[in-house]
């Protein structure tokens, strides 16, 4: 029989063992890192960032990824915000570039300043397109990190385009030409109703950012830097609605009312229409889908080209620990470096976000094959950031109600833009 001193030492060395044993499990336990991801353009999205996943953690054991996919980006941003404030937010998200005076308003991220320390941090930080860096700084910190972003270009079918004997190699260069172009490719049965649109800009979902292009090519933009100010009602944006309208009223080439957003992919593989304005972000799924010989283009010109940036960034939020934060960053260098930004863009259309991602042997080969994959970075230089405010949703709201009622013939553009200003500069007001 044991004594009691021996019997107490067993105790003793077994309570140390299961002492030593726990602290090792804790100290192997993987740091998880949850990230809300939206799903809101066409393709196999999900399943390239289960990919991206699973590859980083068999590079990294000690960390676990946890993506959530959360739907549109509408719903994400309301998901991680609430997530938040329940106390319990994911570690990062994607959200739209746009939502980054939101989040700070909401006091829901930290910059990534805080956690840049070595000279190849700088360095990193310094590669992203300036373009795109114009939604994800402000005041002098750095809120966003590019990822799956983009412009809107024009996509058209080469095969109409010969048909109506135009050049199938050359796309509209301005707005005059759009119209004339439009004109050629509009058809009717005989009822006088149309069979073939010349041209399809959405008007749900995002119609802002459409708008926005309009905007911007004809010599404006909508928002200060600040985000405390918009140019709703300014003479240059009216002008850009009232070409909207008339496309559709005066010269009858493009659907009247609302354009569905997410069906005009489809209406363009079904040859419902020659020319539509969709998001970069559409190349990959157009690329496998139209059953024809297509083009991509920069946007047509007004007094000048231009579009604006759009996309989601990588965003880190607060009520998560140091260890999780720093291993949100490890993962968001690794998914950002120059070979798999230009693999994400081969993949999915997106534009590789920094310029050494165009270098890349594998993108060199996928651009010299298929030239269209360039248009959108070659747009880069007439870009603008995207429409972003502080209250940012309500704001952009105020813009997507009068467009739509422009749009449906429920207002002149100019009414609209009027009272879509009226409604901003009251939702903004303390914020100047």
């Amino acid at each position: 029989m044991f004594s009691k001193s021996s019997a107490r030492a067993i105790n003793g060395s077994c309570g140390f063992l299961v002492a030593l044993v726990a602290a090792a499990a804790f100290a192997q336990a993987p740091v998880e890192v949850s990230f809300y991801y939206p799903v809101a353009v066409g393709g196999p999205i999900t399943k390239i960032i289960d990919g991206y996943a699973a590859d980083f953690e068999k590079e990294n054991p000690g960390i676990k990824l946890k993506p959530i996919y959360s739907g549109s980006y509408q719903d994400s941003i309301t998901k991680a915000l609430t997530a938040f404030k329940s106390g319990e937010p994911p570690v990062m998200s994607i959200l739209l570039s746009t939502d980054m005076f939101t989040l700070i308003d909401e006091d829901a991220i930290v910059p990534f300043d805080d956690l840049i320390r070595t000279s190849e941090d700088q360095a990193w930080l310094k590669s992203f397109y300036a373009a795109f860096m114009e939604n994800s700084r402000t005041g002098g910190k750095t809120w966003g990190i590019p990822f799956q972003r983009s412009t809107i270009v024009l996509y058209w079918n080469k095969e109409m385009f010969k048909d109506a004997g135009l050049d199938p190699n050359r796309a509209p260069a301005n707005w005059k030409e759009t119209v004339d172009y439009a004109q050629k490719l509009t058809k009717h049965d005989g009822s006088g109703r149309a069979t073939q649109w010349g041209v399809q800009i959405p008007s749900s979902g995002f119609p802002y950012w459409l708008f926005q292009a309009l905007a911007v090519e004809n010599g404006v933009q909508l928002m200060n830097d600040a985000g405390t100010q918009t140019y709703y009602d300014r003479p240059e944006v009216i002008e850009a609605l009232q070409y909207w309208v008339d496309l559709s009223r005066k010269y009858k080439v493009h659907p009247e009312g609302i354009v569905d957003w997410g069906t005009t992919p489809k209406d363009f593989f079904e040859k419902k229409m020659a020319m539509m304005w969709t998001t970069t972000g559409n190349l990959t799924n157009v690329k496998a889908n139209a059953k024809f010989d297509f083009g991509v283009a920069m946007l047509p010109a007004g007094k000048q080209r231009g579009s604006p940036t759009g996309g989601g960034n990588f965003y880190l939020f607060k009520k998560s620990t140091p260890a999780q934060r720093e291993a949100a960053l490890k993962f968001i260098k690794w998914a950002t470096s120059p070979q798999r930004a230009a693999q994400w863009g081969i993949d999915t259309g997106y534009v590789a976000v920094r310029a050494d991602a165009w270098d890349t042997p594998i993108m060199k080969q996928y651009v010299a094959g298929f030239p269209a994959a360039a248009v959108a970075r070659d747009q880069l230089p007439f870009a603008k950031a995207e429409l972003s405010t502080h209250d940012n949703q309500r704001v952009t709201k105020a813009l997507n109600d009068g467009l739509q009622a422009a749009l449906t013939g429920t207002k002149t553009p100019e009414q609209a833009m009027r009272d879509a200003q009226r409604e901003s500069e009251r939702l903004l007001r303390s914020y100047k």
